[in-house]
């Protein structure tokens, strides 16, 4: 049985497949940094998804990094984890 690291380098040798992954590698970072910043407060989806006043499911669907999410349902994520949103621009 393969690792998850052996199957993603192996599915990301296709090129087309590394396309399509590396086109969505800013989604992917806000998931990740969504993700982080719940797990640092201790908190579920759940949890947040109440202090956000949503489902947990939509909670999930933010994590998921599979479309960006608009700023105002990161900045209300961000005080649901007791943190606040920053919008930075950067050269690419």
């Amino acid at each position: 049985m393969k690792t998850l690291k052996e199957l993603k380098t192996q599915l990301l040798a296709n090129p087309d497949t590394q396309a399509a992954y590396d086109a969505q590698a800013e989604e992917f970072a806000i998931a990740r940094e969504l993700i982080a910043a719940r797990t640092r407060a201790g908190l579920t989806q759940a949890d947040v998804a109440e202090r956000m006043g949503t489902t947990q499911s939509t909670v999930a669907r933010l994590e998921a990094g599979r479309a960006a999410p608009s700023l105002r349902s990161l900045q209300r994520y961000a005080q649901a984890v007791g943190c606040r949103a920053v919008v930075q621009l950067r050269h690419a």
